[in-house]
């Protein structure tokens, strides 16, 4: 239960304090493994994928302006599996 009430508190900070202006970068994970990153610097948002990464996620060309939930919903949809976005210190 606290894992879960942890959870639902991350996902509440990264979306109301994320400020464009300031780099921030996220991870992409699939299924615990880390497959990608996102970055936002100056307010433009870049995808990177690692190598071995879904070539399904690797040919997405959708928004990245929107808000990260949105992103992961976006990537999980094109994926059929869970995609997390966790944001990291930077």
């Amino acid at each position: 239960m606290l894992d879960f009430a942890n959870d639902i508190v991350t996902r509440a900070t990264r979306l109301l304090f994320v400020d464009r202006r300031e780099p921030a970068l996220w991870t992409v994970t699939v299924d615990g493994r880390v497959v990608g990153t996102l970055l936002c610097e100056a307010g433009v948002r870049r995808l990177a994928w690692f190598k071995g990464a879904d070539p399904r996620l690797a040919a997405y060309a959708g928004r990245l302006d929107g808000d990260v939930e949105a992103l992961a919903s976006a990537l999980a949809a094109r994926l059929g599996r869970p995609v997390c976005l966790e944001s990291l210190p930077t």
